[in-house]
């Protein structure tokens, strides 16, 4: 068992804590189906399940969160997606084992999303996550999400982590800026849907990873 190098660990859920996109997009071609559409092909759907709602009606309907039917697909959408949150989401592999060694080694770790705890809580207790996590800060616990380095500041506080020793892990730029902002050290996960129009390289991530097996490496000195 390896030596810790940080004192906290922070996860986004969607796309680098676990690979919720098959849910996510079956809500998208379901309310689809619901407005006489035909379904959309999962690759083509999955990039945009970071950006939650607002990315999956985007890419469905090709609307932007301005237009007059957007706020009313949008609710018909989280509708659906309330009602199958774990069909077939699950943790990525290889998590569960870094997150048992994270708990055997006693190192705070938390969930900081810009999901809504209306589906956060359910589906990270369903999955088992919830009592596990120092903390779960989702899109509405502060007055901020993402990418406002506040969510990671409160997830912080929380699990009584100073935010310089810690890191922050995500899929998404904002992720990337959100931890810097706080503080924090970064990494991409490009395992995840990188559904944002620049490529990862130039998020400024202090670290690149191809899979959760590869944090091993950077949270543990063998």
């Amino acid at each position: 068992m390896g030596t810790p190098v940080f004192e906290g660990v922070f996860f986004d859920l969607d796309g680098t804590l676990a690979d919720t996109a098959p849910d996510l997009v079956a809500a998208a071609n379901r309310l689809l189906i619901a407005n006489q559409r035909a379904p959309m092909a999962y690759e083509v759907l999955r990039p945009m399940a970071s950006a939650g709602a607002r990315g999956l009606i985007q890419k469905s309907f090709g609307i932007d969160p301005d237009h007059p039917e957007f706020i009313s697909l949008r609710d018909r959408f989280l509708n659906f997606y309330e009602e199958a949150l774990l069909v077939h989401s699950k943790l990525y592999e290889g998590m569960e084992a870094l997150l048992q060694e994270l708990d055997e080694q006693k190192i705070p770790w938390g969930i900081v999303t810009n999901k809504q705890q209306r589906f956060t809580q359910p589906l990270t207790e369903q999955m088992g996550l919830l009592k596990r996590a120092h903390c779960v800060v989702s899109g509405d616990t502060t007055p901020h999400s993402k990418p406002h380095p506040e969510p990671i500041l409160h997830a912080a506080r929380l699990a009584k982590v100073d935010p310089k020793r810690a890191i922050y892990i995500g899929d998404d730029i904002r992720d990337i800026v959100s931890g810097k902002a706080a503080g924090m050290q970064t990494a991409a996960a490009l395992y995840g849907y990188c559904g944002c129009e620049e490529p990862p390289h130039a998020w400024g991530a202090d670290y690149l990873i191809h899979r959760p097996q590869d944090l091993r490496q950077i949270l543990f000195a063998n």
